[in-house]
């Protein structure tokens, strides 16, 4: 019988292959005190390296080169070096050169091997445990070089120091050029330098990005005014050309990099920059606003990227709010029986960059995308009060249309708040309040449900018609949705498919909250979160998402590419955890449908696969090819064969690798501004290959 057989098998030899699968990992073996190894030196890394540099894909190999640049820049964070130079080699490898003190290149009396030698060879062996050496450094655990080592075919490191040049060499971890004077150090010549070649057989490639490398020496320099770095690419460079150092080098450092995040908007002010010390902690903040209704705020503690913010940010937050506060009351902008301005309010259109140096930095984990050193929300908020104070009462003019844009904004935030309460109502009611349009599906479990947004309501029809009932939902969109990017909140709530989308989902949208991330207290948390913990999500669930595929489906033209964009735009602004949980999904419908004969039907997204169709079936008569201009000109069964069965339907993930990046992108594509937009058409024209001429 057909319910006793399983590819070939009989039930019960599938059984017993069944039962040996289960059994996979067992080991028949005794176990005893000879079977404990211990790892010497780097074997450890070489065996996990992924336990040690997060991969062995390019982002691990491009932390070998972020674990070098960091030892450099903390001889700079040490005031020992001002200059760094990096060079990407014709044979793939790279080195790091500075200017500081150099590693230490004589014997360490615990271990009788030299400083270089024991700093490349063992694991938690460094300078930066005390605060003798390194009183501000971004790696506290010891492991970074000697990963670099363990994962590398070969490294080299040269240091100047004590007149004489030193080097020594290794190989896969272990040590092949001992120590020896390799010559005389030039006159005040100090440093070291670092140059290795990744191992390929670790890595899944070795191919540098010179686009990642140049990204954090331009951020490095950005963050360091007082250090000049640069980027030699001798790998890329065409037949008779030289290569070209690129130069990183900023004296106003966060200043420049406010500007730099806001090219794409209009400043209302010059970019604002001041600092302080206290109690061991530096601070530098750099602020400007703009125009726009989108804050953008950078966080960094001892020179990383802290995404998800921490005590520096919360304590930032609140005395900006108090700050502006106090001064808009004390002018008059605000009356005494007037509520106040909430963080949102004064946020909105704010670009700043805060970073602090502190000798024992603690992170909320191995990634460190979060602060959480209680003492630094003090001190920042002390120090930003201060300045920041001091700067409105100097500014009148700058702190009168700071104060107008706050109120302004929270007129504006009122109306929308009443706009997605309301929306927040409807969806309350669940089905009895799902847009009309909606075709919802019968499963109620998220994790099987797909909600497919589609352009146009001619290819709403087929698409409902191709649809899985069960667990795929449709929801038409007329024409193009309002521009997010250039409209305040309670604008873009007045557009019915926005409006529509957002009951569709479940989720509320992201407008803000009146609660504060700090209140000096040093446990990130604000006082109005204490008193009224159901606000802290603010009008935004995920929780209650109804879809956990949500797939945009236009046309495979210019404009669809344009509502495909927009849509994108609206949930990176509004509905950012959608994108970021990996929710958001992009359709791929054909361009061209092949058919030979009567049974055979061939899809091909674009000419290139059309064409290689084609050549198969030179054999074949009847052949015929069909251009669709849109998703309303597919039936039924080619939108199901193509765009919404499972198995046989392409589907691509929207994903943010860099938030900084895509912020910009959006910034530069979606913005009011239309300079830095002609800008990046002129400057990438002729990098496009495909272009659609069809309308």
């Amino acid at each position: 019988m057909a319910d006793d057989v399983n590819d070939g098998k009989t039930k019960a030899e599938q059984q017993a292959a069944d039962d040996q699968d289960m059994n996979f990992g067992r080991v028949d073996s005794q176990y005893t005190g000879d079977d404990i190894q211990v790892l010497e030196g780097l074997e450890a890394v070489r065996r996990r390296p992924a336990m040690y540099i997060g991969g062995t894909d390019s982002k691990g190999l491009h932390h070998l080169f972020t674990e070098v640049s960091d030892n450099a820049i903390d001889e700079a964070l040490a005031g020992h070096c001002n200059r760094i130079d990096v060079v990407l080699h014709a044979d793939k490898s790279l080195s790091v050169r500075d200017n500081g003190r150099g590693i230490p290149v004589d014997i360490n009396k615990d271990k009788g091997i030299s400083g270089v030698e024991l700093a490349l060879t063992v694991l938690h062996a460094g300078g930066k445990f005390d605060s003798g050496s390194y009183k501000v450094s971004s790696g506290l655990h010891g492991v970074g070089v000697s990963c670099v080592n363990a994962c590398a075919e070969w490294l080299t490191v040269d240091v100047w120091r004590t007149g004489k040049r030193h080097r020594i060499g290794f190989k896969r971890g272990e040590t092949t050029d001992p120590l020896h004077v390799a010559g005389k150090a030039d006159e005040g010549e100090k440093g070291t330098l670092v140059r290795w070649k990744a191992d390929n057989t670790i890595f899944d490639t070795i191919e540098y990005d010179p686009e990642i490398i140049e990204k954090r020496l331009r951020e490095l320099a950005y963050l360091n005014k007082e250090v000049t770095l640069t980027f030699t690419n001798e790998r890329d460079v065409e037949p008779g050309q030289e290569p070209v150092a690129k130069i990183f080098h900023f004296e106003r450092g966060l200043a420049e990099l406010v500007e730099h995040l806001n090219e794409t908007k209009d400043p209302i002010h010059k970019a604002l920059y001041f600092g302080g010390h206290r109690d061991n902690i530096v601070v530098e903040v750099a602020m400007q606003y703009n125009l726009g209704f989108m804050e953008t705020i950078l966080s960094f503690a001892n020179m990383i990227n802290t995404p998800m913010g921490g005590t520096q940010l919360s304590g930032f937050k609140t005395a900006a709010t108090r700050v502006i506060n106090n001064y808009a009351r004390k002018s008059g902008a605000i009356k005494e029986k007037d509520a106040s301005l909430s963080g949102d309010d004064v946020r909105e259109g704010l670009t700043a960059v805060i970073s602090v140096k502190l000798p024992n930095p603690q992170f909320e984990s191995q990634t460190k995308v979060r602060l959480t050193n209680v003492e630094v929300e003090g001190v920042v908020n002390s120090i930003v009060g201060e300045k920041l104070a001091e700067y409105l009462e100097e500014n009148p003019n700058v702190a009168k249309r700071v104060v107008e844009k706050a109120l302004t904004s929270q007129r504006a935030r009122e109306a929308a708040r009443k706009a997605a309460d309301l929306v927040k109502r409807q969806s309350a009611l669940e089905s009895y309040s799902m847009p009309g349009k909606l075709a919802d599906c019968s499963e109620r479990d998220p994790s099987k449900c797909e909600l497919f947004l589609v352009e146009g309501d001619s290819a709403g029809g087929p698409a409902k018609q191709g649809r899985d009932r069960r667990t795929q939902a449709v929801l038409p969109l007329r024409g193009k949705i309002i521009n997010v990017g250039k409209a305040r909140l309670d604008k873009v709530l007045e557009n019915e498919e926005i409006r529509a989308m957002i009951t569709a989902l479940g989720t509320g949208i992201d407008f803000g909250s009146d609660s504060e991330n700090g209140n000096g207290n040093g446990n990130g948390v604000g006082d109005e979160e204490i008193a009224a913990p159901e606000k802290k999500k603010g009008a935004y669930d995920l929780s209650k998402l109804r879809y956990h595929k949500i797939i945009v489906m236009t046309d495979a033209d210019v404009d669809g590419d344009h509502i495909r964009t927009l849509l994108l735009t609206f949930f990176w602004l509004y509905m950012r955890p959608l994108v970021e949980e990996g929710y958001v999904y992009i359709a791929q419908p054909p361009l061209y449908c092949v058919k030979a004969g009567k049974d055979q039907r061939f899809y091909a997204k674009d000419e290139s696969e059309r064409d290689n169709i084609l050549k198969g079936l030179r054999s074949k008569k009847d052949v015929q090819v069909t251009r669709f201009k849109g998703l309303g000109e597919m039936n039924a069964e080619d939108l199901e064969d193509t765009t919404m069965r499972e198995g046989s339907r392409k589907l691509a993930r929207v994903q943010i690798e860099d938030a900084l990046d895509a912020q910009e992108m959006f910034d530069i594509l979606m913005s009011v501004k239309v300079e830095p937009r002609r800008d990046f058409i002129v400057k990438h024209a002729k990098d496009v290959l495909d272009v659609d001429w069809h309308g």
